[in-house]
């Protein structure tokens, strides 16, 4: 579904992503973990069209986006659900939900209609908060509607950046639980950001370590869970950890 070769992207003159290859398979959960200043937001933006590669290919269901429009890759069925959530906090939760649909409202509104009440099928907590706020809601609730608006899209292929950071262990159960479900019930590619090592190999088909802009390792997720080497060298668990998993 997504193949992305030897990409090269620069802020001004910091080479931050130096040749990165992967491919995501319809159907599944890439995780791509690693530490801060590793360069995965910077992906996520290169292929989301926010940033422009300096060389390098970024092919989606057999066509170049490399240079893509934002507007016209979420168009293709690209979505980016962004770190720290960014929903309206003056909008209520309604309204930043539908702001998922913008670019097909207007010419498909009976169906953007009937994908918002699948949304909240599938988030039946928001529906008791639709009026609401969006700055009124806990963290969880939050990333709830950063989903929920991801969802009303109609994403082939859903990008989220570090979805727990700031959550309490239990939410961000919640919210991983949240993504296999997603994946299980509409058929999304989920391409996974996290520094949450363990909670995103768990729920991982397929999975990669990004260090300093370059891919150190990927592979199954559940071998480099079971890889003693790579724990201790990239993925910084503990061997208590180690021991729980």
């Amino acid at each position: 579904m997504l193949v992305v070769d030897n990409l090269h992207t620069y802020h001004g003159y910091l080479h931050v992503l130096k040749g990165i290859h992967f491919e995501i398979k319809k159907g599944e959960i890439f995780a791509m973990v690693g530490s801060n200043g590793a360069g995965k937001s910077t992906l996520l933006g290169t292929i989301a069209g926010i940033y422009k590669p300096r060389s390098g290919t970024i092919v989606f269901e057999n066509e170049e986006i490399s240079y893509g429009k934002v507007e016209k890759i979420v168009e293709k069925g690209i979505c980016l659900v962004p770190e720290r959530r960014q929903i309206f906090d003056d909008l209520s939760v309604k309204d930043n939900l539908l702001l998922g649909s913008y670019h097909r409202y207007k010419n498909d509104k009976k169906s953007v209609m009937e994908d918002f009440e699948q949304v909240l099928d599938f988030f039946p907590k928001l529906k008791t908060m639709l009026d609401r706020p969006g700055g009124l809601l806990s963290g969880g609730e939050q990333q709830m509607v950063a989903i929920g608006r991801g969802l009303m899209a109609k994403p082939k292929l859903m990008m989220l950046d570090e979805p727990s950071l700031g959550l309490a262990p239990l939410i961000v159960k919640d919210i991983m639980n949240i993504l296999k479900q997603m994946k299980k019930t509409f058929g999304t590619t989920i391409l996974l950001i996290e520094q949450n090592v363990k909670a995103a190999l768990q729920i991982a088909d397929h999975a990669c370590v990004l260090d300093r802009g370059e891919i150190v390792i990927q592979g199954k997720a559940s071998d480099l869970l079971e890889d003693e080497k790579i724990k201790d060298t990239y993925l910084g668990i503990s061997k208590k950890e180690r021991l729980k998993l």
